[in-house]
């Protein structure tokens, strides 16, 4: 690598990393009264699959162990927001799904973080939010296969 490209580099990641870090703030505080962000990603990604996971294929869609999701899905059932039940076909398993009342969590977490999200692509521009889009998704995937 050259001298530029590190530094294109690392120009990149800063911003991702500080995007990152103020959106997620705007967003927890936004939150119903209880519900962390890692409480709403999880109830949003069953709520729009709308299928039964396992423990571990949520750890793996989050990037996070097991035990780290263990405790997150602990919390879910606690509250009421999800139902973990033994799969059917293997014992040593569980599937989790997202209740009726995880569903009014989700909707409620949305009603309130859609209109922040909406007001900074508004102030930003949807045509340049909409062009760095691509740029972004391949960077996840690259990334990500980095991972495996």
């Amino acid at each position: 690598m050259t001298e530029k490209t590190n530094s294109i580099a690392v120009s990149l990641f800063s911003e991702i990393l500080t995007v990152d870090q103020l959106a997620r703030n705007r967003v927890a505080k936004a939150l119903p009264k209880g519900m962390e962000l890692s409480h709403f990603s999880v109830l949003n990604h069953l709520a729009y699959s709308q299928t039964e996971r396992t423990p571990a294929q949520l750890a793996r869609t989050f990037h996070l162990t097991r035990g780290a999701m263990t405790n997150t899905l602990g919390k879910l059932e606690w509250a009421g927001w999800v139902h973990i039940r033994p799969d059917w076909e293997d014992a040593r398993r569980k599937m989790v799904s997202i209740s009726p009342s995880g569903l009014a969590a989700r909707d409620a977490g949305l009603a309130v973080i859609a209109p922040l999200i909406a007001n900074v692509v508004n102030k930003v521009g949807a045509d340049k939010v909409r062009s760095v889009l691509p740029i972004l998704r391949e960077l996840r995937l690259k990334l990500a296969a980095e991972e495996t």
